[in-house]
Formats: structure tokens, sequence, C-alpha cells
């Protein structure tokens, strides 16, 4: 981990003045401050805002850093994660990127400057840039929900790809031959899966031809106005697959101003399933993440990583989905099809 007196050598400064240039207190040069500025982003360094001592000590927190902390999903993982957290005495920091880049690394710096012993990731788009921060300053870094690259760390998804091709299965057992899906970007592990898994559906019956992907973002106007495009298609679909709850909830509603059906006219069906309090009518069929588990597993592992109990081999768990068949879905009744 690179120090202020690194920052300086590169500078070309003395160690004060790289402290007077990070605190903002006393009178710096402008030449000399973006010298110092410069050294500090080409080095990495991230300042110490606790007491010296204090890493050795742990500072006995966490962070649980999501992509949509409004979902459900996270929401409920979020809960699993601050029971095991909270049963070890450790607090938990919440942090919400939206799936952007540029907030998760923002975040990654704040986080570093606050010694966490620990994060719990669900990577934004694929990035990796975050997590390579986090290890060069020593920070265990757990990823969750997603598949990463190009780092080993240990990491708790739920199989994508088996959920998605039961699902898909499952609607060509019902008569369904044109099934249109809703996706996230082409970056995110889950879509990529999640994609692949109702490919693969497909291609085993004889329908890849009937292919019909719209890539968009995890929520619920990507749902909505990807379903008037889908219902513009000729032939229109019979079947619709949102590759997550807010986009099957955007996906019921454009279907529903359009005086469709479900699912008399279109079937719909959804990853990870709502509480009680969200559900729709007709409830969706969905295949269900333990989110839960998810973030119970992940914080127990990440737990032992930073006592030391766990000091090599990474753990990759890929947990199963569970298929709940509810009355978003039916026969097709479509007697051109």
């Amino acid at each position: 981990m690179p120090t202020v007196l690194d920052v300086a050598k590169r500078a070309g400064v003395a160690p004060i003045t790289v402290s007077r240039v990070i605190n903002n207190s006393g009178y710096i040069s402008q030449s000399t401050r973006e010298r110092v500025e410069a050294a500090v982003k080409e080095l990495g360094y991230v300042p110490n805002t606790l007491a010296r001592g204090l890493r050795s000590k742990r500072t006995k927190t966490l962070a649980l850093v999501v992509t949509d902390i409004t979902n459900p999903y996270f929401t409920l993982m979020a809960r699993g994660v601050e029971d095991v957290a909270g049963d070890a005495n450790y607090s938990v920091v919440y942090c919400n990127t939206d799936e952007s880049e540029a907030k998760e690394e923002k975040y990654a710096n704040l986080l570093a400057q606050r010694q966490v012993d620990g994060v719990l990731l669900v990577p934004a788009c694929g990035n990796v840039k975050t997590i390579k921060f986090l290890l060069s300053n020593d920070i265990n870094v757990m990823a969750l929900d997603r598949r990463v690259s190009e780092v080993e760390i240990d990491s708790v998804r739920s199989d994508s790809e088996d959920g998605a091709y039961r699902l898909v299965k499952l609607l060509i057992g019902l008569g369904h031959k044109r099934i249109a899906v809703i996706t996230g970007s082409k970056d995110v592990s889950t879509s990529v899966d999640r994609v692949a898994g109702y490919r693969r559906a497909l291609t085993e019956a004889g329908l890849i031809e009937n292919e019909l992907v719209y890539y968009g973002e995890f929520n619920q106007q990507s749902g909505y106005e990807f379903t008037q495009q889908a219902m513009m298609h000729s032939p229109k679909p019979t079947a619709l697959f949102g590759v997550n709850n807010f986009i099957a909830i955007g996906i019921i509603k454009a279907l529903h101003d359009l005086k469709m059906d479900v699912p008399g006219d279109v079937s719909v069906v959804g990853f990870d399933d709502l509480p009680e309090s969200m559900l729709l009518a007709p409830f969706l069929t969905v295949a269900a993440q333990p989110a839960y588990e998810m973030g119970r597993m992940a914080t127990e592992l990440l737990l032992k990583r930073i006592s030391g109990e766990l000091s090599d081999g990474y753990q990759k768990l890929v947990l199963p989905t569970e298929i709940i068949e509810r009355g978003s879905t039916g026969p097709n009744r479509n007697n051109s099809d």
C-alpha cells in the first residue's frame, strides 16, 4: 500500500507538503498542488482518516455495495448480511451504485479511507477495477450475485443460467414457440447467463430461429418500453421473460396498457420473487433466488477470511434457484402458432 513518503518522493516534495494538500491546509502553490494530486492518483494512495493503530485492531465494519437498494431482492440479501454481521458484533455500511461504475469507484475510495474490514460487492457492469483497488488496500472483497473475471476472490451467486433455462422450458412445455426475453446490460454477468439459459432451451426445442432478445436496464421502465417494442414484432411473441423482478413488473404494466390479458394473450415469467405486499395479479411465475441465504453465506465466508480462518482456496458458491409456477403463465392459445 503506498504511503505519504511514496507520494512525496513521486511529487518531489516534502511529506508535510503532501499532508497539507490532502488536508487542504496552509498555502500551497497551484503547480505543487497539481504535482501532489497527480502523484496521489498515479500511486492509488488513500489517506488514512482513522487513527494509525486502528487497522491492527480492526474497525469491526463491513460494507455492502449493491446496484439498487430499492429492489426487494437486494433488500432481502442485505438482511442476511446484517443478521450475520450483527451476531459477530460488526456494523454494516450500505452503498447504492445505481449500476454506475463511477459511483462504485467513489464508494470504494471512501470505504478504503474508512478502513472497513471487508466489502460485499455486487459489481456494477462487470467492473473489476474496484475489486483490484480494494484488494490493493488490503481489504477483503466478496463478490455477490454476479460472476467476476480477471481476479480471484470468494463469491456467492445463484445459478442464473439454469434458472432461465428451466423457466423457458416451462413456457415451451405450455406450447409457446415465440418467446421474447427482456434483459439488462450485455456487460452484466446475470444478463449474459440468463440469455444463455434462454438460448439453450430454445436450441434444444429447435426454436432458436425465433430468438428475440432486448438488452436494456434492470428497471421497470426498461421492461415497459421493450414490451411495447416486442408486441409490435410480427409475429408477436406469446410469452415474455423478464430477467429480474422490476423488468417483469414493467412487462405486466405494459401489457395491461396494451389491453392484453395475462396469461390469456401473453404469458409472463420473471427472475427473483417479490414480497407479498408487491405481488401483482396474476401472481408472477418466477425463478426465485435464495437472496437471504446468499447474503448470510457470503458474510459468514467473508468474516472467516478476515479472521484468517480461511487463508487460501477461494470459494465460489453457486446456489440453485426455485421455479415457482403461478397465474402469469398458461397454455399458448394462439391458433396460428
